[in-house]
């Protein structure tokens, strides 16, 4: 299972998370985004057809990932939201297999991990 995960700002748009996924060049199965971010990324996951998997911001604080952001750090506990909510989504053994990218607006991040 690959799973995009993503990190983003409350007033991220569908072109935020178009353009955060576009430049992974990958094609996910599915999406995850921390619990209190859904609603934010339903219409781009209803757009992609794609599920969304809702992490709980507990489950992030021991996930180490591959990259850190100061920002993240601050706000979510986490080096990288993105690459911590693909990690939860995609299960224990995941690997992260396209690191943190940032949407042309700044507004998500994307990361792609890959589980069993």
């Amino acid at each position: 299972m690959v799973i995009a995960g993503f990190g983003c700002r409350a007033e991220a748009t569908i072109e935020s998370f178009r353009s955060a996924l576009a430049a992974t060049g990958m094609r996910p199965d599915a999406l995850a985004v921390p619990a209190d971010r859904g609603g934010v990324i339903v219409p781009f996951a209803e757009a992609e057809g794609l599920v969304v998997h809702r992490v709980a911001a507990d489950l992030l604080s021991g996930i180490d990932t591959p990259t850190r952001s100061t920002v993240s750090l601050a706000a979510r506990g986490v080096g990288s939201v993105a690459e911590a909510v693909a990690l939860a989504a995609a299960g224990p053994g995941a690997r992260i297999v396209g690191l943190r990218v940032i949407s042309s607006d700044r507004m998500a991040t994307c990361a792609i991990a890959q589980g069993h």
